[in-house]
């Protein structure tokens, strides 16, 4: 009998563990030829979300808890939950059901037909998101694919089933900074995605601030390309080229004695190029900063308890 384990990412989730928890249930109350269980990653929660995982364990022989020392990203966390199984399938999805569990035994009967990866991707707009949010997304995912050589869905999200194949390989990765959607896609393999509408979220408030969403977006582009290394030398090649354009105006302002322009046209000059450079030396500085940090080889998560 095959084994799935589902992996839930949870930071201040209290309220929302045992309502996913008994939806999954009801989703998965056909498939007797599966056992399975779902495992929660308490990403250093600051609320009762410990609290309610250890209390629901002693319910619910299949639900299962792994507690992080502190917080440590949703990222991280499906990577844990990934290195710790030892399961057939994996599914993972966010706490807030957002992700509706009914949409569960579509990603099984997909894998039956003999695919490795199956994704769920937004149907059109996503209705709880405000327009600033819908402009951003499309931009993001727009750029990323732009710039990675990756094919990602506008709307792709972290709702997917990964077989033993793909399971695998993932766990042989030791990335420092994980974006597992860019990576599942990356890792090949017969992969569909499922077109999904999103639910409302059932208790609390999204975790990620219009800054977070901004790290997220630069990290995950550095990630997956070198385009904007690139794209700093094609910069430099095309203000100095645009520069020589200037000789002749020099030449002709010699000839007939004119004056040169006043300072203000010179600080503005010397600031954009400034600012310019700037930009450069900052995308090259988070592509050190990344060298930096792998070379650390820190662990990407450090457990601190678990009920198995």
């Amino acid at each position: 009998m095959k084994t799935i384990a589902i992996i839930i990412p949870a930071y201040n989730e209290a309220d929302n563990i045992l309502p996913v928890y008994q939806e999954i249930q009801k989703a998965l109350l056909s498939f007797t030829s599966y056992n399975w269980e779902v495992i929660f990653v308490n990403d250093g929660s600051s609320d009762k979300t410990l609290e309610v995982l250890e209390s629901s364990a002693k319910e619910y022989a299949n639900l299962k808890y792994i507690s992080f020392s502190r917080n440590f990203g949703k990222d991280n966390a499906l990577k844990a939950g990934i290195d710790s199984v030892k399961s057939d399938l994996v599914i993972t999805m966010d706490a807030d059901l957002q992700h509706p569990p009914s949409l569960i035994p579509e990603l099984i009967s997909k894998y039956e037909e003999g695919y490795n990866v199956v994704y769920a991707h937004r149907k059109g707009n996503n209705p709880h998101a405000s327009f600033f949010n819908k402009l951003s997304s499309k931009l993001f995912w727009k750029i990323l694919n732009m710039l990675s050589g990756l094919d990602l869905e506008d709307g792709i999200s972290d709702f997917r089933l990964l077989d033993k194949k793909v399971i695998g390989v993932l766990k042989s990765m030791n990335e420092s900074e994980l974006f597992f959607r860019g990576m599942v896609k990356w890792v090949g393999f017969n992969q569909i995605g499922i077109e999904y509408v999103p639910n409302e979220r059932l208790k609390g408030e999204t975790n990620y601030s219009k800054s977070q969403l901004l790290k997220l977006a630069i990290y995950s582009i550095t990630s997956f390309s070198t385009k904007p290394l690139y794209s700093a030398i094609y910069i430099g090649f095309i203000f100095s080229g645009l520069s020589i354009l200037y000789i002749p105006y020099i030449i002709y302002s010699i000839i007939h004695h004119l004056e040169v322009p006043g300072w203000s046209s010179i600080i503005m000059t010397i600031v954009f190029f400034g600012g310019l450079q700037l930009i450069m030396l900052g995308v090259i500085g988070i592509y050190i900063g990344k060298m930096f940090m792998q070379a650390k080889d820190r662990p990407n998560y450090i457990i601190d308890t678990k009920n198995f």
